[in-house]
C-alpha cells in the first residue's frame, strides 16, 4: 500500500473520530448536537459553491481548504445517518464505489466504448435503468433532477432530460425563435403575468445556452463576476475624481463603464 493511501486513511479516521466527538451527547459540541439533515443542508450547498469559487479564482490553497469543508459536510451527514441506523460513512463510500464501477464497465469490465458520444449514451441508459430499479411504477425522465439546484442550472438539466426522448428544439435557431417569442410575451404581459412570462424567457435562455454546450449557471456566474469587477473599478475611478456616486447621472455612469471596459481590454492586450 502506498504512503499516500495510508496517509489518506489516517486523515479520514481522524476526521471521523472528530465528528464522533462533536456529536457525543456527553461532552460534545452543543451546536453540532442541535443540527439535523435539514439544518445542515444549506451549509452543504454553500460549501459546494465555495469550492467552485476557489476553482474559478485559481487559488490552490483555498481550494484545498474548501474541499476539506465540503468533505466535513459529507462526514457530518454520514454521522447523523449512523446515529439513526440508516447508513454510515463506510456504506456511503461503498455505495458510490459500486455505482462508479457499474457505470464504467469499459474501465472495470469487458465492455468496449469507441467514442465519447457512445460513452455518454451508455451512461445515460445506465442511469435510466437505475431510476427504474428504484421502484417507480412510471419512472419519469425528469426523476431525480434535484429541486435544490439553482433554478438556472435546473432549467438546463430539465431541458436536457426532456431532449433525450425527443422533446427539444432541433437546433439553436429553434430556441432563438422561442426566446424572441417569449420576449414579446414579456413586453405584452400585464403586471400580474410578468413574473410567469419572465420565467418562461429565462427557461428558454437556459436551454439556448445548452444548445451551444455552455453551462448557463457558469456563464451567469462569470457575468456576475465581470459586473462586480467593473462596478468596483468605476467606484475607484469616481473616488479618485472626488465624485459622489449617488449624484452621478446616467451619462456619467455610462462614460465610466466604457472607460473601465477600455482599460480592461488594454490590459488584456498588453498581457497577450
Amino acid at each position: 500500500m502506498s504512503g499516500g493511501v495510508e496517509r489518506a486513511q489516517q486523515a479520514l479516521t481522524r476526521l471521523l473520530e472528530i465528528m464522533r466527538r462533536l456529536r457525543d451527547p456527553v461532552g460534545g459540541c452543543p451546536w453540532d448536537l442541535e443540527q439535523d439533515f435539514a439544518s445542515i443542508a444549506p451549509y452543504t450547498i454553500e460549501e459546494a459553491y465555495e469550492v467552485a469559487d476557489a476553482i474559478a479564482r485559481g487559488v490552490p490553497k483555498e481550494l484545498e481548504s474548501e474541499l476539506g469543508d465540503l468533505l466535513f459536510q459529507v462526514v457530518f451527514h454520514a454521522r447523523m445517518g449512523e446515529e439513526r441506523g440508516w447508513f454510515d460513512f463506510a456504506s456511503v463510500a461503498d455505495a458510490i464505489s459500486d455505482k462508479l464501477t457499474a457505470r464504467h464497465p469499459h474501465v472495470f469490465g469487458d465492455a468496449e466504448v469507441n467514442s465519447a458520444a457512445e460513452l455518454n449514451r451508455a451512461w445515460e441508459e445506465h442511469k435510466a435503468r437505475e431510476r427504474a430499479a428504484r421502484g417507480a411504477e412510471s419512472p419519469s425522465e425528469l426523476s431525480d433532477v434535484p429541486l435544490a439546484l439553482p433554478a438556472l442550472a435546473r432549467a438546463a438539466k430539465l431541458g436536457k432530460r426532456a431532449g433525450r426522448v425527443g422533446f427539444d428544439w432541433p437546433d439553436e435557431r429553434g430556441v432563438r425563435a422561442k426566446i424572441e417569442e417569449e420576449l414579446r410575451e414579456v413586453i405584452e404581459a400585464t403586471p400580474g403575468q410578468r413574473a410567469d412570462e419572465i420565467g418562461d424567457l429565462l427557461f428558454a435562455v437556459a436551454n439556448w445556452s445548452r444548445h451551444f454546450r455552455v453551462d448557463p449557471e457558469e456563464a451567469l456566474r462569470l457575468a456576475n463576476a465581470k459586473f462586480e469587477r467593473r462596478f468596483r473599478a468605476m467606484e475607484t475611478l469616481a473616488r479618485e475624481r472626488s465624485w459622489t456616486l449617488s449624484s452621478l447621472d446616467a451619462a456619467t455612469w455610462d462614460a465610466l463603464w466604457n472607460e473601465v471596459k477600455k482599460r480592461e481590454k488594454a490590459g488584456e492586450s498588453s498581457v497577450q
